[in-house]
């Protein structure tokens, strides 16, 4: 079996663990975990292709994590829309605003860029803020609808349906986009479009001059970007069926998308993900045990602590003790 085939053959053999944890599991505490876990992977993830690949330090993953919820409040309260069109429609306007934020911004660098993302946040909060439409200051309730059926098939209920209830269902469907992210992400690395992100990242001036469409690679980086960090803010409110711009626009969202790569390594895809189950468990962990209020002083510390002793992260680490050992 080549490398390929394994790959996708555990990618699916995790979704149908997924799946089989919905229908097996019933502690519902472990799928708010799960949950809260696989939206610190994608978007870590999601960071990664433009902060790790590219080497743009990016503050704005807030920003467009909380526009793509409230994208998708807006088809709620204007169309009545499903769940799958609020999301769908929550990805492709936050690869919009990804798109013309970067049409803005990629011809800046270092701290300059990372001060322009820093101040979309500001403003993208601030104009949700004051959007009384989509709830404005006070927030908006999102009522998950009753028993939802796609063809026929119920998709949510106590009986004969796929899932028992939504926050199982929800917990399935990122777990499903978490692993969509993976592949995107190691087929980028594998294409000639990742091989130019590279480029970029080790001598920007060097690849332009050699032909490299710089500024056309970077524009792509950040519409994929901020696509997926979009459609994870989509899944957002109708899983905690509650929303406001404090937590849609939290700052924290940013510091942890940008803190799980870096721990993790920022070099591959496994990195993110090895940041985020490490680190996103300890949260979880800390949230039941201590305080929720502990989370980002273990980021920072873990950041400190990795930046200092170990830039490449997680897997540095690892490959470091391999070449030890041989």
């Amino acid at each position: 079996m080549t490398s390929n085939n394994k790959f996708y053959s555990i990618i699916v053999g995790l979704a149908v663990l997924a799946y089989l944890a919905t229908a097996l599991v019933d502690n519902q505490y472990y799928f708010f975990a799960g949950f809260a876990i696989l939206q610190l992977m994608i978007m870590a993830l999601a960071w990664n292709i433009l902060g790790g690949y590219v080497g743009y330090v990016n503050f704005g993953s807030a920003a467009f994590f909380g526009l793509g919820a409230y994208a998708a409040i807006f088809v709620l309260e204007y169309f009545k829309a499903d769940l799958f069109t609020q999301i769908i429609t929550a990805g492709c306007f936050s690869a919009i605003v990804g798109l013309a934020t970067g049409a803005l911004t990629l011809r800046l660098r270092g701290v300059y860029f990372a001060i322009a993302t820093l101040a979309l946040l500001v403003v993208s909060e601030t104009l949700i803020l004051n959007w009384d439409y989509v709830g404005g200051a006070a927030g908006a309730y999102i009522l998950p609808k009753r028993n939802p059926t796609v063809l026929g098939l119920l998709i949510v209920g106590k009986e004969n349906a796929l899932f028992g209830n939504y926050k199982e269902m929800l917990f399935f469907v990122l777990c499903i986009f978490a692993l969509v992210t993976i592949v995107i992400c190691r087929l980028i690395e594998r294409s000639k479009f990742g091989r130019g992100l590279e480029a970029l990242r080790d001598n920007e001036q060097a690849a332009e001059s050699m032909g490299v469409p710089t500024l056309r690679l970077k524009l792509i980086a950040t519409t994929i970007s901020a696509s997926i960090m979009g459609f994870t803010g989509g899944v957002f409110p109708y899983y905690m069926t509650f929303i406001d711009p404090i937590s849609a626009f939290n700052l924290d969202i940013s510091v942890n998308a940008l803190a799980m790569p870096l721990i993790g390594g920022t070099a591959t895809w496994l990195g993110p993900v090895l940041g985020a189950a490490v680190l996103g468990t300890l949260q979880q962990i800390a949230t039941v045990t201590i305080s929720s209020e502990i989370n980002l002083l273990i980021v920072g510390l873990f950041l400190v602590g990795f930046v200092i002793f170990a830039p490449d992260g997680f897997l540095g680490l690892i490959k470091k003790f391999r070449n030890r050992g041989d």
